[in-house]
């Protein structure tokens, strides 16, 4: 509860202030995947994406079948520069999910930001090809 009077710099309240806030009325009790997968989405739209990603381990650690967590995972360490840790969630989605085109996309755009062009070029065309776009000749 150490956020509860955090502001955001434009003097806007801390997206995660009022789900903290919440917990004051409660009897105290261990935060559920739902509550930190909630959280993690408020964090994620503030652009806090290592608070988000934080919490999301900690998410897909207790449930690793669920897309949903994974994804947003991999897009908080997209966006944190934690490139690496966003190729390896990317990569268990692809292959759980082979025709997923936007992990084919994030998995493409990750790789082009670590200069890794060449092995970016197939996800990209597959992103492509899966979301109905012309795929361009090589």
């Amino acid at each position: 509860m150490n956020n509860f009077n955090d502001f955001l710099p434009g003097g806007e309240v801390a997206p995660d202030r009022w789900v903290t806030a919440t917990h004051l009325f409660e009897t105290p009790h261990e935060e559920t995947a739902a509550e930190r997968w909630e959280r993690a989405l408020l964090l994620f739209e503030a652009k806090d994406y290592t608070g988000a990603a934080r919490l999301l381990t900690d998410v897909v650690a207790e449930h690793p079948d669920q897309s949903g967590p994974r994804m947003l995972l991999a897009r908080a360490y997209f966006h944190s520069a934690q490139l690496r840790r966003a190729e390896e969630e990317l990569r268990v989605i692809v292959d759980r999910d082979p025709v997923d085109h936007y992990a084919h996309l994030m998995l493409g755009r990750t790789l082009e930001r670590q200069s890794r062009h060449d092995e970016a070029a197939p996800w990209l065309r597959l992103a492509a090809a899966f979301a109905g776009e012309a795929v361009p000749a090589e």
